[in-house]
């Protein structure tokens, strides 16, 4: 399924009635104002300081896209009424232009100022495309925030998990910040899973800077015999395609000095990134996981939850694939194969091992 706007999910917001006032009164300048219409030109303007800040704003659109060269005359709001209505008419820019203009707008502007949301239920993904053709997959119960400025493209990770796919723009960098830690990339690929006491940052494509989002102090150690001269154009430490760290998250009983510390990149083969990026085609992929890992991954995707009675159990490793919403088909094989006893409630289902059932079952 090709990958939905993010506007989807939150529509990029219709202009306001300041954007349109702006709109229309630029519309207006570029075809010549009457006496009267200058009058309330300029009342317009001194009412409010945001007016003439979006009507400047239309101004360096029309600049970007070369309709108006750098020498023209603009109609800047301390322009005098007399000079600004006769450089205007010289211009001659027509209704048509005008309407061009109202499309690049909406088609440049705004989404280069771009905000909104996306967030996923329990079960459910989605993927995304951001306004600068950046990709998002968005993994079961998770949230985001995108702010997106000419200057930099910011996403917030309010919870759960999810990949991103950078458009490349080196002059606009792409940051995810997620749980006091800002992930800073240009143009490429990596996951970001928050959970409950710790941040994990997986890169399948390029480079990234993970740093203290409050103090902008990398969290990644130098590797051995690195001078700092030899260090990357991205200015630290950087985790690089087939890394990934993973960073504890503060508790409320540190102090700030321990909140941060430097973690060292994890190499990771292209068997295990490919486990762990198995969720977007709906599966999950372990290798010698515990029963309690599988439990808590399967957990996440169902509402119907996995509890383990036994903490013996809970240890017993196993591996396989399976799709997130047959915890049926799971717990039956675990029945089948592995002699797990099963305890249905309306919640949840209890495992347990036969033999713990049986000592249990003896108990006077």
């Amino acid at each position: 399924m090709p990958p939905s706007p993010l506007s989807q999910d939150t529509p990029l917001p219709p202009p306001t009635e300041r954007e349109a006032a702006a709109l229309a009164w630029f519309s207006r300048c570029r075809q010549g104002l009457s006496a009267e219409q200058e009058t309330e030109f300029q009342n317009w303007l001194t009412a409010d300081p945001r007016h003439a800040a979006l009507f400047n704003e239309f101004d360096g659109t029309w600049e970007l896209l070369g309709r108006v060269s750098p020498t023209t005359p603009m109609a800047l709001p301390n322009t005098p009424s007399s000079f600004r209505r006769a450089s205007l008419v010289r211009l001659g820019i027509s209704v048509a232009a005008a309407a061009v203009l109202a499309v690049t707008y909406f088609s440049w502007w705004r989404p280069s100022h771009y905000s909104g949301a996306a967030r996923t239920a329990v079960g459910e993904l989605r993927s995304l495309q951001l306004p600068d053709g950046s990709l998002v997959m968005l993994n079961t119960d998770s949230a985001l925030t995108a702010a997106f400025t000419p200057e930099q493209r910011r996403i917030t990770l309010e919870r759960g998990e999810a990949h991103f796919a950078v458009a490349k723009n080196p002059g606009r960098p792409f940051i995810v910040e997620v749980g006091g830690i800002s992930v800073r990339a240009v143009g490429t690929a990596f996951k970001v899973h928050l959970e409950t006491d710790a941040v994990e940052v997986l890169v399948t494509e390029g480079k990234v800077r993970v740093d203290d989002a409050e103090t902008g102090k990398s969290l990644l150690t130098s590797p051995t015999g690195l001078s700092n001269e030899s260090l990357p154009a991205l200015g630290q430490p950087v985790l690089a395609s087939g890394q990934k760290v993973v960073l504890a998250l503060p508790t409320p009983v540190d102090t700030p000095a321990s909140r941060r510390v430097e973690v060292a990149a994890i190499p990771v083969s292209r068997e295990e990134i490919q486990r762990e990026l198995a969720w977007q085609e709906r599966r999950l992929d372990f290798e010698l996981a515990t029963l309690r890992e599988i439990a808590a991954e399967f957990n996440r995707y169902n509402h119907h939850k996995l509890v383990i009675g036994d903490p013996d159990l809970a240890r017993k490793r196993f591996g396989g694939s399976f799709r997130p919403d047959d915890l049926a088909g799971f717990v039956r094989m675990l029945q089948q194969n592995f002699g797990v006893a099963v305890d249905e409630t309306e919640k949840a289902t209890v495992l347990r091992s036969r033999n713990h059932t049986e000592r249990h079952q003896k108990l006077p």
